[in-house]
C-alpha cells in the first residue's frame, strides 16, 4: 500500500486530514501508527475544527519537521532547511488547491455553523475536496523529500 492509499484509507475510516496524512508516514520514523493518530489529531479541521491552516498541510509539515527539523546538538542550518522545505510545500499545494487555508478550501463555509455544515456535506466537501488535500499533500510531502533525500 503507498503512502497515498495508506492516507485515503484512513480519512475514510473517519481519521482526520492531519492524522491521515501524518499517520501514512508512521514507518519512515519508526513511529507507531496509533502515535501519529494521537499526536496530529489537534491538527484536523484546520486545527480543532477553527479552520485556520488545512489540517492536511499541518499533518505534512509534521512529516517535513521529522524529516529535516533541528532537534538538540544540531546546527542551525537544519532549521534553515527545514523552513525552505515548509515554504516549498506551501507553494507546491497552494498552486494545486488555491489556499492552505481550511475555510477557503471549503468555500468560505463554518463547519461549526449548522446550516454551512449542511451545505458542506450536500456539497459532498469532505468526500471530494477534504479527500483531494489529504492525497495532495503526501503527495506534495513525497516530492519535497525526494528532492533532497538527506536528514
Amino acid at each position: 500500500m503507498t503512502r497515498s492509499e495508506k492516507a485515503m484509507s484512513l480519512f475514510s475510516q473517519g481519521f482526520s486530514c492531519s492524522q491521515a496524512v501524518l499517520a501514512a508516514f508512521s514507518e519512515d520514523f519508526d513511529l507507531s501508527e496509533d502515535d501519529c493518530l494521537k499526536i496530529s489529531c489537534a491538527f484536523g479541521g484546520g486545527m480543532g475544527r477553527r479552520q485556520l491552516t488545512c489540517g492536511a498541510v499541518s499533518g505534512a509539515l509534521m512529516v517535513l519537521g521529522m524529516k529535516y527539523g533541528r532537534a538538540k546538538g544540531d546546527d542551525i542550518t537544519k532549521k534553515v532547511n527545514t523552513y525552505k522545505k515548509t515554504n516549498e510545500f506551501f507553494d507546491a499545494f497552494k498552486k494545486q488547491n488555491g489556499s492552505l487555508n481550511c475555510r477557503d478550501l471549503l468555500q468560505g463555509l463554518d463547519m461549526n455553523n449548522a446550516a454551512d455544515l449542511k451545505k458542506i456535506e450536500e456539497l459532498n466537501l469532505f468526500q471530494t475536496t477534504c479527500y483531494k488535500c489529504v492525497q495532495d499533500a503526501v503527495e506534495i510531502a513525497e516530492q519535497v523529500i525526494a528532492d533532497q533525500p538527506g536528514s
